[in-house]
């Protein structure tokens, strides 16, 4: 609710400053001290109706300019009133402004909720994929190490078998020379034959 600010003593209308005098304390002491003094006057000499007249006349006056004064200062606080009102009215559409915002905030609220709980879903389905690919990666990596023995295996294989066969090229090497050294002896026999039958001959 909108606070009214109260307004200051010396920016108060003249009316409202006598209406508040004359409801103080002081305003009694002095209207009791003038009737005294107005009782007291026929003591000193001063005739009693006059006085009475003038008190009566004084009193009938000042209840008029108070009425006066008094109606200019309901007319002024219904005046602030009315103004008051209208703020009221004004700060009664805000608020209704404001719930409508507020009705529409929480409708905002409400789908971004409801997006986040799909995000969730759609996170914890990915992070299920992501589960499976891990293990499917470490199925790939057991695999892979069964590769690599077995390719172990098969170079330790083939390695053999490269040694296998440079001993059986050294051995068709030493046979091959073993034929030719035995050709080259026959060779050798053929000739001497070959002399000894021309000598025969001779």
């Amino acid at each position: 609710m909108e606070h009214i600010p109260k307004t200051p003593d010396h920016k108060k209308p003249f009316a409202e400053h006598i209406t508040l005098w004359v409801g103080s304390p002081s305003s009694l002491v002095a209207h009791t001290i003038l009737f005294l003094v107005v009782l007291a006057l026929p003591f000193f000499g001063y005739p009693l109706e006059k006085a009475l007249l003038v008190l009566t006349t004084a009193v009938s006056l000042e209840a008029i300019y108070l009425a006066l004064f008094i109606q200019m200062s309901i007319n002024r606080n219904t005046a602030q009133l009315a103004s008051v009102e209208e703020d009221i009215e004004g700060i009664q559409e805000d608020v209704e402004e404001i719930t409508e915002d507020v009705e529409e905030i929480q409708k905002d609220v409400e789908e971004i909720s409801e997006d986040i709980d799909e995000i969730t879903e759609d996170v914890e389905e990915m992070q299920k994929d992501v589960e499976g690919i891990s293990e499917e990666i470490e199925e790939i990596g057991e695999d892979m190490e069964g590769i690599e023995k077995n390719v172990k295996e098969i170079s330790e294989d083939v390695a053999e078998l490269e040694e296998a066969t440079d001993e059986d090229k050294v051995r068709e090497a030493r046979i091959e020379q073993d034929e030719v050294d035995r050709i080259a002896k026959i060779e050798t026999l053929l000739s001497e034959l070959k002399k000894e039958l021309l000598s025969m001959k001779k």
